[in-house]
């Protein structure tokens, strides 16, 4: 628990114990996945897992951590047969968050953003671009290219090597084209990337 309680920041630490004590979670902390931060799951053992992405960004893990305990609780007091991202999950997800949503636990220049967030908590807190952008301020310093920075016609790849064409914006997300199948994907505009120089 040790790595749990350093990666989430030090004023939320005694907020976290009590959930974890009161609904008895296990939380294991994996090597980072591209496709989500975090999942909850009932283990064919019956117990209750949490596994949450390896990050250094404190803030990030403590919002996916509370996102999947909420699953957890919302499971246990609606039962199973709720959608795992509806109304249910949702109430319970705001009342987690809001002891930890001051001033101790996050900076100035995320609290109002996280607050304004949880006003009405989406699936997926990648969905929210203003979350998305103040959070990625606190990431360690290197070199990031997000998709909404790209110029339309320029290639760009993917952490698993794939190679795209930035097309058109479509309300918020980009169409893009996978130049070695001519597919067509839809890209959020925060997505990291890879410029390729043509």
């Amino acid at each position: 628990m040790n790595d749990l309680y350093s990666s989430i920041p030090d004023k939320s630490i005694s907020q976290v114990k009590h959930y974890l004590s009161e609904w008895n979670v296990q939380v294991k902390i994996v090597s980072k996945r591209i496709t989500k931060h975090g999942d909850y799951r009932k283990t064919s053992s019956g117990k209750h897992q949490i596994t949450i992405n390896k990050t250094s960004n404190p803030y990030r893990f403590l919002i996916t951590l509370i996102h999947e305990i909420a699953h957890h609780v919302a499971f246990k007091e609606y039962g199973y047969r709720i959608k795992p991202h509806g109304k249910e999950w949702k109430y319970i997800f705001q009342k987690l968050m809001l002891p930890l949503i001051n001033p101790q636990v996050f900076p100035d220049q995320l609290l109002s953003v996280v607050a304004r967030h949880f006003k009405s908590p989406k699936a997926s807190s990648d969905t929210d671009f203003n979350l998305v952008m103040a959070l990625s301020s606190f990431d360690p310093v290197q070199d990031k290219t997000y998709v909404f920075e790209l110029e339309e016609g320029s290639n760009f790849s993917i952490p698993d090597g794939r190679e795209f064409v930035l097309g058109k914006k479509r309300v918020k997300r980009y169409e893009c084209e996978e130049i070695s199948t001519r597919k067509k994907y839809i890209f959020s505009p925060h997505a990291e990337v890879y410029l390729v120089e043509k």
